[in-house]
Parts: structure tokens; C-alpha cells; sequence
């Protein structure tokens, strides 16, 4: 089995659950799953945890980053193209200075209410499986925290169209940042465009299409860890770590801070994650030791 991360340049038109399952059969692989869901329409980074990286999926730093182009004066029932439009109102005396005053008020940690068309699920269905039965969903306001709203661009005409540049963190969506912009601007507003360029430790510059996905294309697990403290073993404890053994301090080359560490051995290779308690290492996520040719033919025996 081959383990460790992929750094998947989505397309458009397929879900995210599709781009796992064209990933399970290009490697030939069953244990595969992603790192923040990209909406059909959507396209760029997706991060794919393949064999043990789905095991540290957990671990990944929460940043994400996008590209988008708001489209005022139409509103959709998905809040993106792919929905169907019901309000279309020509408003080109829009500038950019209106919206401009009032990005600010979308930065830091604001409330959102996400889209009915999402995968969150209200009383133990999928919002968008409600919605596209026909049913009104009350999505519930949420916190999330917006780093980053830039302006780069702005399109006039009757439905004219801004491009930004979002920095946030976990939960948001983009399709509700788009709708909230057209609602306090008194115009709607739709997302016509979305492209995520980071995501998770995994930038879009480096990303690969599914048609150059191959084995060897796998980084290594812990790739997408480096923002977590490492501490290495000292020679013959390993046998402890596997074990799930504490392993004491004296046995550490040199102490980590206190909480979620990566542990490596006396050789640098990556032994997993572990929790220092200020005495002793606790085993969090322990990679199993790869077996020998002799010990699998001892075990058929």
C-alpha cells in the first residue's frame, strides 16, 4: 500500500467525492479521502490523503485561500451560476469604492449563514438533499474568520463583477461572502467564479491535474505537518513507540513544547504524532512498523 499526500488540482464540473474515487482507481488504492470540500463548480487545490495520510488528515494546518469574482445584480438559489436565477437587476451605477467601504466589515471573525445548497447536514440529512426536494432549510449563523478581502479588479457594466483575493479559515463559505456583498450593497450578488490557490499547507503553484496523478507523484506524510514541533527518539525506543508506550524524557534528544508534536526516530524517518505532557511522550497517531519479507512469511506459517 502506498501512503502519504497528494496535491490535486481540481477541475470543474466533478465533486470532490468524485476527484477521490478517479484518485482510488488511478492508484489502484481503496483508503483514500480529502481535506476541504471544493464545491462542483469550483476549482484548484485539494489536498488527498492516500493510505496512512488519511490518519493525519486531523493534523493539517486550517488555512485556506481563494480567487473569486462576484457577480451584482443577480441572485441565485445556490448562490453561485450553478443554481437557478431569480432576481436579475441591472445595476451599473455600482463602483468600486461603494464596495470598497465595505469590505472591511467582512474581515476578522464575522457570522455567516452558509448556503442552503451545501453538505452540512440539518437534522441528519444534507442540506442540499433537503433543498432540492423542495424544502425550506434554515441554515443556522455560524462564526467563521475572514484573514484576508482583497479587491484586484473590478469589471463595470450592467451586472458588473469583482475580483478578490479571500484569506479565511475553516467553515467558510465564498458563496455566502458573495451573497452577503450584494445584499448590503442592495443589488444581490452571486459567485460566478471560485478558485482555491492554498489550502491546508498545499499551494495551487504545485498542484497536478488527475491526468499526471501517479504513485510517484506522493509526498511524504508528513509533507503538510512542518507547523507542528518535531522531536526525534533516542537509539532503540522505537520498539515503545510502536507499542504505544509513554516515552520518558530521557530517552528525547531534546524536549518539544508542550501539546502535538511529529516524532521521528535517530534517523529522521517519521514515526508519527505524538503528545508531549511536560514528563513524558504520549502516542497519538503511531505509523505501523512496515513488515519484514521474513516476518510475513513467518505469519503464513
Amino acid at each position: 500500500m502506498k501512503d502519504g499526500f497528494l496535491n490535486l488540482a481540481k477541475p470543474a464540473g466533478i465533486t470532490s467525492r468524485d476527484a477521490v474515487n478517479q484518485v482510488c482507481r488511478l492508484l489502484q488504492q481503496k483508503k483514500v479521502g480529502h481535506s476541504g470540500t471544493l464545491d462542483p463548480a469550483a476549482v484548484g487545490v485539494l489536498p488527498i490523503a492516500v493510505g496512512q495520510g488519511t490518519r493525519f488528515l486531523r493534523f493539517l494546518p486550517l488555512g485556506k485561500a481563494y480567487r473569486a469574482i462576484v457577480r451584482f445584480g443577480v441572485v441565485t438559489d445556490t448562490d453561485d451560476l450553478a443554481g437557478t436565477v431569480q432576481q436579475e437587476i441591472p445595476c451599473p451605477e455600482l463602483t468600486p469604492a461603494l464596495l470598497l467601504d465595505l469590505l472591511p466589515q467582512f474581515q476578522g471573525e464575522i457570522q455567516q449563514r452558509p448556503p442552503a445548497y451545501s453538505a452540512i447536514k440539518i437534522a441528519g440529512k444534507r442540506a442540499h438533499a433537503l433543498a432540492r426536494q423542495g424544502q425550506t432549510v434554515e441554515m443556522p449563523v455560524r462564526s467563521v474568520v475572514i484573514t484576508e478581502l482583497t479587491l484586484t479588479h473590478w469589471q463595470p457594466g450592467d451586472f458588473p463583477e469583482a475580483h478578490l483575493e479571500v484569506g479565511c479559515g475553516p467553515g467558510t463559505y465564498i458563496r455566502s461572502l458573495a451573497r452577503d456583498l450584494g445584499e448590503r450593497l442592495g443589488c444581490g450578488a452571486t459567485l460566478a467564479f471560485l478558485e482555491r490557490t492554498h489550502s491546508n499547507g498545499f499551494d495551487l503553484n504545485q498542484s497536478l491535474p488527475l491526468t499526471e496523478i501517479t504513485p510517484d507523484q506522493l509526498l511524504p506524510l508528513d509533507f503538510p505537518l512542518g507547523h507542528w514541533p518535531a522531536v526525534h527518539l533516542g537509539h532503540h525506543t522505537g520498539d515503545r513507540w510502536h507499542q504505544g508506550q509513554k516515552i520518558p524524557a530521557a530517552v528525547l534528544t531534546a524536549l518539544p513544547p508542550p501539546g502535538l508534536c511529529r516524532v521521528y526516530d535517530h534517523r529522521d524517518r517519521f514515526l508519527g504524532m505524538g503528545n508531549w505532557l511536560g514528563d513524558y511522550l504520549q502516542p497519538d497517531t503511531v505509523i505501523p512498523r512496515p513488515q519484514s519479507p521474513c516476518s510475513t512469511a513467518n505469519t503464513l506459517l
